[in-house]
C-alpha cells in the first residue's frame, strides 16, 4: 500500500460539507469518486478539517491509501480532470510515510474569515464573503480578539452540537485587520472546536458595530456559556487557508 497526501481547494458553496453525508453533495464523496475513475479503487480520504457546508478552502490536506504506486504529478492531473466539473481542485499531490495522518500529524491550522464592509453588495463575491454594509471599527475589534487569544475554556464558541470531549483549546493567533473594502480576521491554532471561528466573528462583529465594548467579549468567554457570546457568522466568509505539520 502506498500512502498520498493532497493539497486541494474549493468553492464550499454547492456542498453540505467535507464530509459524504446523505443530505446532498459533499467534498469527500466528489473526490472519492474521482479517485475511483482514475485509480478503480474506492479508498477512505482522511481530511485535516471537516468543513462545514457553505465554508471554503485554499489548503486543505487530505491523505489516502492506495494498492497501486503512482507518480505524484499524473494523480494529481488526473484528479483534476475527473473532479470537473465540480468546484473541487488537487494543487499538489505528494507520496508520503505511513505514518502521516493528514488530521492527527497536523500542528496547525490557519483560517480567514472575509467580511466585506461596504455599503454596495458584492457581485463577484457572493457566498464567498460576509457582507456587512455598516463600517466596522476594526481596531476595537482586535482589542477584543486579544482577550481571545490563549489557552482557555472556549465553550462560550463552540456549537451545541460539537462533539470535541473537552472545550479546552490554545488559540495562537487572532488578528483582525482592514484589507481594502474588506475586514479580514486570522485565526491560526492546533485544533478549533466546531463553529469557533464563525462564533468568535458573530461576537467581534458586535464590538465592531459598536454594540459591544471589548470587555463584554471577555466576559462571554469568562462565562463558558454559549448563550452569552455573539451570534454563528454565516460560513460564506470563512476559508481553512493551510494546515502545517
Amino acid at each position: 500500500m502506498a500512502r498520498y497526501r493532497l493539497t486541494i481547494e474549493y468553492d464550499g458553496g454547492p456542498f453540505v460539507g467535507w464530509q459524504r453525508q446523505d443530505n446532498g453533495p459533499s467534498v469527500q464523496a466528489a473526490l472519492e469518486a474521482a479517485l475511483a475513475k482514475f485509480t478503480r479503487e474506492t479508498p477512505e480520504t482522511i481530511a485535516a478539517g471537516r468543513t462545514d457546508a457553505g465554508v471554503h478552502a485554499l489548503g486543505q490536506v487530505v491523505h489516502f491509501d492506495l494498492a497501486r504506486d503512482w507518480e505524484p504529478a499524473k494523480l494529481r492531473d488526473a484528479l483534476n480532470y475527473h473532479l470537473r466539473p465540480d468546484p473541487v481542485v488537487v494543487v499538489d499531490a505528494a507520496a508520503v510515510p505511513e505514518a502521516f495522518h493528514a488530521r492527527l500529524s497536523a500542528v496547525r491550522r490557519s483560517y480567514l474569515f472575509r467580511i466585506l464592509n461596504r455599503t454596495a453588495p458584492p457581485a463577484l463575491e457572493v457566498g464567498r464573503v460576509w457582507h456587512v454594509d455598516r463600517r466596522l471599527d476594526v481596531e476595537a475589534m482586535h482589542a477584543a480578539a486579544q482577550l481571545l487569544v490563549g489557552h482557555h475554556d472556549f465553550t462560550s464558541f463552540r456549537a451545541t452540537t460539537c462533539q470535541a470531549r473537552s472545550p479546552l483549546k490554545t488559540l495562537d493567533r487572532l488578528d483582525v485587520r482592514r484589507v481594502g473594502d474588506e475586514v479580514h480576521v486570522d485565526a491560526v491554532a492546533r485544533s478549533f472546536l466546531h463553529h469557533q471561528v464563525r462564533n468568535m466573528v458573530g461576537t467581534l462583529k458586535l464590538v465592531g458595530d459598536g454594540k459591544w465594548s471589548p470587555a463584554e467579549v471577555g466576559g462571554a468567554l469568562a462565562s463558558r456559556d454559549r448563550r452569552a457570546a455573539g451570534p454563528t457568522a454565516p460560513p460564506d466568509g470563512l476559508y481553512l487557508v493551510a494546515v502545517d505539520y
